[in-house]
């Protein structure tokens, strides 16, 4: 069946300032003023941001316009919860000498209770019903919020990144999965029981690759930095003549091959390479389509590790997005952007999210 051409589009709407909704609360409604109270008192004051992943802790702090002052960082002790505790404490105080601090914020990957006073789950680390915000608090004395890392990072895009000013945002984070977080009007959608934005776990090819969540056919099975260094592999251990500058890359040991090599080498115009990171963003473009139809953002930022890539790899996605949309040709279509603010985005998000809560609720 013909679909029909998409003609030009509208971009879209876009608000003149990051804490005025596109369509406004009523005026002097309680939604209206609260959440401009909420950005004006969040406009003072420093935070400190701690992002943890599964290698290292990362922390700044970090100024009222999202800019970081001083930076300091640690290897993941294990698994341990207090350990990681340790570190956490160990890295404040050491950004607290010669700063006023007014807040914590803590991102880590995991499920988060809606309270964020509980990690309920982390893939990287031991943490099952942990208390940790509590447990943070009673040691450093301070206010201390805990978020997923990924609604952190999404959080910095609108308040500072590439999704600044925008009404409805959608934050992808491409990494070893898909990490997602949504703004909406100002706040983060965090859904009924706390645990909305895990996009990468959209079934999107049924009886598909095996997904470390236990089901088959998940996103990030085909559009992550883990999907795009297994689909390498197998060029390669087919002993497929096109991967043979793969395989010299890591001295013909297929199974060194990994995303960030092959993002490299088609960064430096390898035509395989490229080929393949050209698929995976075909497959972004095609989950994008999913999340369109059912969310219908404004813009969505595309950040996280594989994004080194660029326009590598959102150029396939925009493509595929486009013929994907559900009623494209006649209704507007988000915007696609890279992220703005890198690796910092989570630190620099969870920092900002504690200020802001931190002074609302004092």
């Amino acid at each position: 069946m013909l679909t029909p051409t998409p003609g030009p589009q509208p971009g879209p709407q876009r608000r003149t300032a990051a804490w005025r909704p596109s369509t406004p609360a009523r005026p002097g409604s309680a939604r209206a003023g609260r959440l401009r109270e909420h950005l004006r008192l969040g406009r003072k004051g420093l935070a400190i941001g701690v992002d943890i992943g599964g290698t290292k802790v990362a922390a700044g702090v970090v100024d009222a316009e999202g800019r970081i002052l001083s930076e300091a960082r640690r290897s993941t002790p294990g698994s341990d919860p207090r350990a990681v505790e340790q570190v956490i404490v160990e890295l404040v105080e050491e950004l607290s000498r010669g700063h006023r601090i007014w807040s914590v914020g803590i991102g880590a990957a995991g499920w988060m209770d809606l309270d964020g006073a509980t990690v309920l789950f982390s893939p990287h680390l031991a943490w099952r019903n942990e208390p940790l915000r509590d447990n943070l608090q009673r040691l450093m004395r301070r206010p201390v919020l805990l978020t997923n890392d990924a609604d952190a990072a999404g959080w910095a895009e609108w308040r500072f990144g590439a999704g600044r000013g925008e009404s409805r945002l959608v934050c992808i984070t491409l990494g070893t999965g898909i990490g997602g977080a949504m703004v909406m009007d100002g706040r983060l959608e965090r859904g009924r029981f706390g645990v909305a934005g895990e996009f990468g776990h959209q079934i999107i090819v049924p009886g598909g690759h095996r997904c470390e969540c236990g089901n088959r056919g998940c996103w990030e099975q085909y559009a992550s930095g883990n999907a795009l260094g297994r689909e390498a592999r197998e060029l390669a251990d087919a002993n497929s003549p096109v991967a043979q500058e793969l395989l010299r890359a890591v001295d013909g040991r297929a199974d060194r091959i990994t995303g960030v090599i092959v993002t490299e080498l088609a960064k430096a115009g390898n035509a395989t390479a490229r080929e393949l990171l050209e698929d995976v963003g075909e497959w972004l473009g095609l989950g994008l389509a999913n999340l369109a139809a059912a969310l219908d953002p404004g813009t969505f930022v595309i950040g996280g590790g594989l994004c080194d890539a660029g326009e590598l790899l959102v150029a396939p996605a925009r493509k595929a997005f486009a013929r994907n949309l559900t009623g494209r040709g006649f209704r507007p279509a988000a915007g696609i952007e890279l992220a703005a603010l890198g690796p910092n985005a989570g630190l620099i998000g969870a920092a900002d999210l504690s200020r802001v809560s931190s002074r609302m609720h004092s």
